[in-house]
């Protein structure tokens, strides 16, 4: 019992590291919790997660692949494993575990949202479509797996679907900057210009740094003609992100629509450096410089934020 006791102090001294995000002392006092009760399935399951935070993947796999060995049905082992995998590019493991874990734990909406998003990175869509619905269907209020969902429709030229999408994951947090921003690009990619402008307008309300809202709010004001307000939205998003150079290529493209070319020539030259490419570049600012179009095309291409491999999750979070 004493054996079992001081193990198991061990283990919640560990826990303790863990929570704190210490995790080289906690894969201390797990160690010690291993070396006194060997076959602790969960002892290995926590430090594996210690070892993976830490960036040791391959003591982390075989940690976790102990804790599933002891314990077959571990679903929560399987995951965090599958995780490991997903670090080190082993995407076919990952969604192995990932399925291993759905069939030992077949109401876990967590883990369809994840292997929908590895699938996803593999381009199998219609398969993270499902993943993601399921997801849904377990947990109906899961905004992350609807935004997912939402993402993947805009891939496929959905964009209705995916602002339907988009609509629910926002009700129970209308706070989110980065969630008005995405349907803001859709519906400007729908040439629905005032609504995206009045998306634009809440994420910058609720995230006044926000500079891509800036620059694609700029770009929908130039597709309605309103130049004034376009070079107001550009000089701010410059303003905020200094090294946008697409930013200066914009509004100099403003500028020459309007005939001052100095200024259009200025933001060019100040792109280019921007670029680190002196001399010529492909902002060529002219008295013919077709501007307008330019710019429009600037806001209906989908931007990084509707792209699923680099839509920037951490904006919406």
């Amino acid at each position: 019992m004493r054996t079992k006791g001081t193990a198991e102090q061990a283990f919640r001294r560990g826990r303790s590291y863990h929570e704190q995000g210490d995790y080289g002392w906690a894969i201390f006092a797990y160690t010690e919790a291993v070396w006194l009760k060997p076959d602790w399935a969960e002892a290995y399951f926590v430090r594996g997660d210690a070892y993976r935070r830490m960036g040791d993947l391959d003591k982390a796999i075989a940690d976790l692949t102990e804790a599933i060995r002891l314990k077959p049905d571990y679903a929560g082992a399987y995951c965090v494993r599958a995780a490991a995998y997903l670090r080190t590019g082993e995407t076919d493991k990952a969604i192995g575990d990932y399925t291993e874990a759905i069939r030992l734990k077949p109401d876990w909406a967590e883990a369809y949202n994840i292997r929908g998003d590895v699938c996803v990175s593999k381009g199998e869509m219609d398969r993270a479509i499902c993943d993601f619905t399921e997801a849904i269907r377990l947990k109906p209020d899961y905004a992350e797996a609807y935004y997912n969902r939402g993402d993947v429709y805009v891939g496929k030229g959905d964009l209705d679907k995916a602002i339907a999408d988009y609509n629910i994951a926002i009700r129970p947090k209308p706070d989110h900057a980065g969630a008005y921003y995405i349907r803001g690009a859709v519906y400007a990619s729908k040439g629905e210009m005032d609504r995206a402008i009045c998306d634009f307008t809440e994420a910058i309300r609720l995230k006044p740094d926000h500079a891509e809202a800036y620059y694609k709010r700029g770009a929908v004001y130039v597709s309605k003609g309103e130049m004034d307000r376009a070079i107001a939205d550009y000089t701010e998003a410059i303003r905020l992100k200094p090294d946008d150079a697409e930013a200066y290529c914009n509004r100099g493209a403003v500028y020459a629509s309007k005939g001052d070319l100095d200024k259009a020539i200025l933001q060019a030259g100040r792109r280019l450096s921007q670029q680190g490419r002196p001399g010529q570049g492909d902002c060529r600012l002219q008295h013919s410089y077709p501007a307008q179009a330019g710019l429009r095309r600037s806001v209906l291409q989908p931007g990084p934020c509707l792209s699923q491999q680099g839509r920037q999750k951490q904006s919406r979070r």
